[in-house]
């Protein structure tokens, strides 16, 4: 296994201690919220280490292809979901980012059935950002006045790349449905 999947795996691996961190934040555990944050963040960045360490020394790999959208999504919506169960986050938004992500997901698998890869786009990678900056805000959560604002812009921001992504995304790769016989 190369640099850029073990990379890749670890990154799946963080996931758990990050939910758990995550999820027993207290005052009885005040250190909870940064071990979070920095498997959240350490996690975040193998997803940078691994795409640009697989094609500066060409080891892209069948398995990176897949695994490493996968571990995204999964890290990234394991957060949100978190969020909603700590009530930072409404179902309804989660709810459209996991909803985009099946989405994009479905049509991945039907351009591999083509012989087509769909590599992400300019949108997903801002929305992509977007995600990890709000993650990385709720992480942290201070209760004062300009942070929330700010959390709330960010919120919203990221939920219209989502959606720009998700409509720009289809509209480039509408062959791939016309294509399948749909």
């Amino acid at each position: 296994m190369n640099l850029p999947n073990k990379l890749t795996v670890l990154r799946v691996l963080m996931i758990p201690f990050y939910i758990f961190f995550q999820m027993n934040i207290s005052e009885a555990f005040p250190a909870a919220k940064w071990i979070a944050l920095v498997l959240f963040c350490a996690a975040s960045l193998t997803d940078m280490f691994d795409g640009m360490l697989a094609r500066k020394y060409n080891l892209v790999t069948n398995f990176g292809k897949f695994m490493d959208p996968l571990a995204d999504k999964l890290l990234v919506c394991s957060a949100l979901i978190c969020f909603v169960e700590l009530k930072l986050l409404p179902a309804w938004f989660v709810i459209i980012i996991v909803a985009r992500e099946f989405i994009i997901s479905g049509f991945r698998l039907i351009a591999c059935e083509q012989g087509k890869v769909i590599a992400a786009g300019y949108w997903g990678k801002l929305k992509t950002v977007s995600h990890m900056l709000l993650i990385i805000m709720l992480i942290i959560n201070l209760q004062i006045t300009g942070y929330l604002v700010a959390v709330e812009i960010v919120k919203w921001i990221a939920l219209a790349l989502t959606l720009i992504s998700l409509g720009d995304y289809m509209i480039k790769n509408i062959s791939v449905i016309s294509e399948g016989g749909f």
